[in-house]
């Protein structure tokens, strides 16, 4: 077998670590690597919202044609950018062990209180869940659209677009920004979305089945496994694509798995939020329930308004 895997990721500093952390796993494990750097449609569009852009692959479709016809062996994705139905042919193999899944505050002004209505606050952030949630729970703060690289989006609030950046604590903590947090938001109201805190590694059909094995050994964390498994499948039965907003995460002993998620409304109005516990050996269908019940509880009216409101945009 050849040894060499080939490994496609997106070019963004955070997405090379990423893949760069992967690259390590395998090469500790034997293997040699190589890193092939790839442009996505989600990377070269950043004037609009990724809803406008079309919510489906934006970060995943020209690397999945190189995995389709071998140019090259594995991708490594943020797990939370992965759709939550891969194209055919296509799989998730591997889930790396789960960073803290909070999301944050950074700033350069460290007086920032989320909490202090009188305080104007103006957060950069392109997510249709955060900016949903908080309108809910948090009406005094303005949002503005800010896409792009954590680089890129840091340089936008030094340029006075907004006072600080709503992001995931993953990729800040991954960058060494740990110094700009200034608020870790609690995981009951910013539940983060699915896949949050993760890498995925995603493979076609056409890997041969015994380097397929290899890679999922050396880079798989069986118990992040168990939870993205009840996520993912949360967010399959919703079918709620990345610009809707839903949320889940997943928990696990040596014997249950715990889930928590939810819908909550483009304007704050309505939230609904569920939790379940399951053996783990009934992960996905702990996260299916979950959905369906959260349907049949007026979420499927919701979901529906979401997307019907997102079609005008």
């Amino acid at each position: 077998m050849n040894k060499l895997i080939r490994i496609g990721t997106r070019k963004s500093k955070l997405a090379l670590w990423q893949a760069e952390h992967i690259a390590e796993l395998l090469e500790e494990g034997g293997l040699k690597t190589e890193i092939v750097k790839i442009e996505t449609t989600g990377d070269k569009i950043l004037d609009v919202s990724i809803a406008k852009i079309g919510s489906k692959g934006v970060f995943t479709e020209e690397i999945e044609e190189q995995l389709q016809n071998g140019t090259i062996d594995i991708a490594v994705h943020s797990a939370k950018d992965m759709q939550s139905e891969l194209p055919e042919g296509f799989e998730l193999i591997a889930f790396t062990e789960r960073e803290t899944p909070n999301d944050v505050i950074i700033s350069h002004n460290k007086d920032l209180d989320l909490n202090n209505t009188a305080q104007p606050i103006k957060l950069g952030t392109s997510s249709n869940r955060r900016i949903a949630t908080l309108k809910r729970y948090f009406p005094h703060v303005e949002t503005a659209a800010v896409r792009g690289n954590l680089q890129r989006r840091i340089q936008k609030m030094e340029e006075g677009q907004c006072d600080a950046l709503l992001l995931a604590y993953a990729g800040v903590h991954r960058m060494e920004y740990d110094n700009m947090i200034v608020d870790k938001l609690p995981l009951n109201v910013f539940t983060p979305a699915v896949g949050q805190g993760s890498v995925a590694v995603e493979v076609h059909k056409n890997l041969p089945e015994e380097k397929r094995e290899i890679v999922r050994r050396l880079t798989n964390h069986k118990p992040t496994e168990h939870c993205l498994l009840a996520e993912r499948s949360f967010l399959k039965t919703l079918q709620g694509g990345c610009s809707v907003p839903v949320f889940a995460l997943a928990d696990n002993d040596s014997e249950n798995i715990h889930i928590s998620g939810g819908i909550i409304s483009l304007d704050g109005s309505e939230e609904i939020r569920i939790q379940k516990s399951a053996p783990l050996h009934e992960a996905e269908k702990a996260g299916r329930e979950l959905a369906l019940e959260i349907l049949e509880r007026g979420g499927d009216r919701i979901l529906s308004e979401i997307k019907k409101e997102l079609g005008k945009k």
